[in-house]
């Protein structure tokens, strides 16, 4: 009991601070705005529909798991002022164990990014997105896994670097280069050379083309074998940011 009360404190916590920072709420948001509004009716005002959908249409899903993906892995910034701060000693030193204080971080930061993604589902109704009741449910479910592998990640850097920096500089080397060879900005089914092989090593190819695939009914893969991919490297994320909290 004490494990699981330990575990809705940490998780209480995160879930307070990112309401009380209305800068980071707005700026959550407008972000995915401009990317689905200005960059999506731009480039798509040059290009042909893609399988049926306007292109930025077709992004949008896209779009989505990149705003799970940016505010899950930046999230794991929040480890290094906490240590700053020396919250994340009185922490540590709690009766409970560092599994259970990864895992009130790892939901406090899903939590945080499926706000934002329940925004963006009320925004798609509004554009034109084929989104009815029972695809907003499993679109949420496949974000959810999605952003616990990014979130775990985010914490497994966060808990290895002393410095907000060092922290940006190494995210910016995962983040981006997941989210361009990840078919988010354009189909996948046609790649050849180096950047088909890019994209198929990169994991969030398959959140991505489940998302895809649930909304629009676009996919490369079969949405379970996208979902198995997502789960094994969710676990896989998990097991080292437990190793990683367990170091500090």
């Amino acid at each position: 009991m004490s494990e699981i009360e330990g575990i809705y404190a940490i998780w209480l916590r995160e879930a307070k601070i990112y309401m009380r920072e209305k800068e980071r709420v707005i700026s959550s948001i407008v972000s995915p705005l401009l990317w689905i509004f200005a960059f999506g009716a731009g480039v798509g005002s040059t290009m042909e529909n893609i399988q049926g959908y306007s292109y930025q249409v077709f992004i949008y899903p896209g779009i989505v798991v990149m705003t799970v993906l940016f505010a899950s892995l930046f999230y794991g910034v929040y480890i290094i002022w906490d240590r700053k701060l020396d919250f994340l000693k009185e922490v540590l030193v709690a009766p409970i164990s560092r599994a259970s204080v990864f895992a009130g971080k790892l939901l406090g930061g899903a939590t945080d990014a499926m706000l934002q993604v329940v925004f963006l589902l009320i925004i798609g109704i509004f554009i034109s997105i084929p989104l009815t009741p029972p695809v907003m449910i499993y679109a949420f479910l496949m974000l959810l896994l999605i952003s616990i592998a990014m979130v775990s990640i985010g914490l497994v850097i966060g808990a290895n670097l002393k410095s907000p920096e060092g922290f940006t500089l190494v995210i910016n080397f995962v983040m981006w280069p997941m989210f361009f060879f990840s078919g988010a900005l354009f189909p996948i089914d046609n790649l050849t050379g180096w950047l088909a092989t890019a994209t198929y090593i990169n994991p969030l190819t398959y959140g991505v083309d489940a998302v895809r695939g649930i909304i629009l009914g676009i996919n490369q893969f079969t949405i379970f074998f996208d979902a198995a991919v997502m789960l094994i490297f969710a676990l896989i994320a998990m097991v080292a940011g437990v190793l990683s909290f367990r170091r500090m």
